[in-house]
């Protein structure tokens, strides 16, 4: 459905003899988000960031403050959210998957790559039926190929040097593969150079460093389960007893005379700040909702404010901000040894919770009297670094993962 949306010519306002319409889209489209798992939610294309993709937007902003201001959790408004931005895709006619997002994936082999292989896989095909005729095979299928591949031509198959032609037409077959393979690598090597040229100015230090290592093959044989469990229980989840030295005693009495923090205030424009700095179509989470519609639509930005600053309070967020995707990278060829893989979890909204908590903090800070370079310099030589609480680890880590970032630091499989 592509519903035409005017913009009048100082783009302040958006007139459209549509919204009606739109509106009956966008609450569709939130019931259908609301009863569907995150797992079968469709995956969000990215928009174009044209003037009329913009002005959608815009203009569904009023139409959800009503579905806002009823939203009782992080959870519910997400659902909102992600509702909102299926309605704007079907608006401007993007295409949108109907199954779910978890398996499928884009061939990484490009377009002109498949269509030179699909020519060196008929002309082999035809040069086996050529062959096959040449040696008395005269079955109708064959002799229909070779009539196919003498078509336009005034070689006929009863005349006496149809051997020679045979001959001649499967050698110049030969040499157009020969061809064809010489352009597949010679577009290969300029593709990679392009790139590492890209790369080179953009990250150096990325670039020497994919240049040093070896390639690594991820086709092999994955780590067993039981391992990935016991590799990771290891690391996170087996108590580690710290020794109390008498410095914690010291930091304690210097502690007893610190004025206690105040409590941390959550506004909209904390929120508007943090999504602002956060990447538009950065690869989202088990959501599957990306920064570029919470920076759309800021209606949502003070409910949010209000809803983090329960969650503060109460010192609990739901699974969904503390959740994430991990896919395991093998580091060289073991792929067998689960120390030899580098987890990478997508925790877009664990980003974003740290950067408003962030924002908030910060902005306490620049109210509160911070203390002096001496006294922390006193602080830091009296007092070492304490290491961190292990976590826990539940499930294995396979590829992929949900990696959970919660207090107690669960690591749960994606169900």
């Amino acid at each position: 459905m592509d519903l035409p949306v005017v913009v009048d010519s100082n783009d302040d306002e958006i007139v459209s003899h549509e919204l009606e319409q739109m509106r009956s889209i966008l609450e569709e489209a939130i019931l259908e988000t609301r009863s569907t798992h995150l797992e079968n939610r469709p995956r969000l294309p990215r928009i174009p960031l044209s003037k009329r993709n913009r002005a959608v937007v815009r203009a569904l902003n009023p139409m959800l403050v009503t579905y806002l201001e009823a939203s009782r959790d992080l959870c519910e408004t997400d659902s909102i959210l992600f509702g909102a931005a299926v309605a704007v895709c079907r608006i401007i006619g993007a295409k949108l998957p109907m199954a779910g997002r978890a398996t499928t994936q884009s061939s990484a082999i490009p377009a002109w790559r498949k269509r030179i292989e699909d020519r060196i896989a008929k002309a082999r095909a035809l040069i086996g039926r050529l062959t096959s005729f040449r040696s008395g095979n005269n079955r109708p299928r064959i002799m229909r190929t070779v009539r196919m591949a003498f078509a336009g031509t005034n070689i006929s198959l009863s005349q006496p040097d149809i051997t020679q032609k045979l001959t001649e037409r499967i050698d110049d077959l030969k040499q157009k593969i020969a061809a064809w393979g010489k352009r597949i690598r010679r577009f290969s090597e300029g593709s990679r150079w392009f790139n590492q040229n890209r790369l080179f100015q953009s990250d150096q230090k990325r670039l020497y460093k994919s240049l040093e290592q070896p390639k690594v093959c991820g086709a092999g044989q994955g780590p067993d389960q039981v391992e990935i469990i016991a590799f990771w229980r290891g690391l996170w989840s087996e108590p580690v007893n710290h020794s109390k030295g008498p410095w914690m005693e010291v930091v304690a009495s210097q502690g007893a005379s610190v004025t206690p923090m105040d409590p941390i205030t959550i506004t909209p424009e904390d929120v508007a700040e943090a999504v602002r700095r956060a990447p538009n179509w950065k690869s989202p989470g088990l959501d599957g909702l990306h920064h570029y519609w919470l920076k759309g639509f800021i209606v949502c930005h003070a409910v949010l404010a209000r809803q983090f600053q329960e969650a503060l309070d109460q010192k609990s967020l739901p699974s969904l901000f503390t959740t994430g995707i991990t896919h395991l990278v093998p580091k060289d060829q073991d792929t067998t040894d689960p120390s030899k893989y580098r987890p990478i979890t997508y925790r877009v909204r664990y980003i974003l919770r740290s950067n408003i908590f962030d924002v908030a903090e910060l902005e306490r800070l620049r109210r509160e009297a911070v203390p002096s370079s001496d006294e922390n310099a006193t602080a830091e030589d009296v007092a070492p670094q304490i290491a961190e609480q292990p976590a826990n680890v539940n499930a294995a880590m396979n590829t992929p993962v949900v990696f959970d970032s919660n207090d107690d630091g669960t690591v749960a499989q994606e169900p």
